[in-house]
């Protein structure tokens, strides 16, 4: 199995290329946890792994790019979870029982003209 999966979030984009192996993630050439130094981003990572109970039985190839740290960390866990479900489709349940397979699709919402931001605007003065 080496089919590319894409993982998206905001304004990430995360491809990830799944063989059979020992359980290496490797992101952008660096292992994951140099990658994401922060042990809550390394959990996302790690989530759809241990919510399928294959922890260790891929190695996994990922290529993200745009936004932030959160942002890719989401991205890569949706991308890996599509992964799984590619070579084994009866881990979907217990996947889709954790949410790990919804595309959160909340993005920044544009600034408008005559506003601060997207929806902050100036204090009303009444005289």
């Amino acid at each position: 199995m080496n089919k590319v999966t894409v993982g998206r979030r905001k304004a990430s984009v995360a491809r990830a290329t799944m063989t059979a192996g020992n359980g290496t993630i490797t992101i952008n050439g660096k292992d994951y946890k140099d990658f994401f130094p922060l042990t809550y981003l390394q959990n996302k990572v790690e989530a759809p792994f241990k919510t399928s109970e294959s922890e260790g039985k891929y190695d996994v190839s990922i290529n993200v790019f745009g936004g932030g740290i959160k942002g890719q960390a989401e991205a890569i866990s949706l991308a890996v979870a599509r992964a799984l479900i590619v070579d084994n489709p009866e881990k979907r349940p217990p996947l889709k029982k954790a949410k790990l397979l919804r595309r959160d699709a909340r993005k920044v919402e544009r600034k408008k003209t005559g506003l601060r931001k997207a929806r902050k605007q100036e204090q009303f003065s009444k005289r």
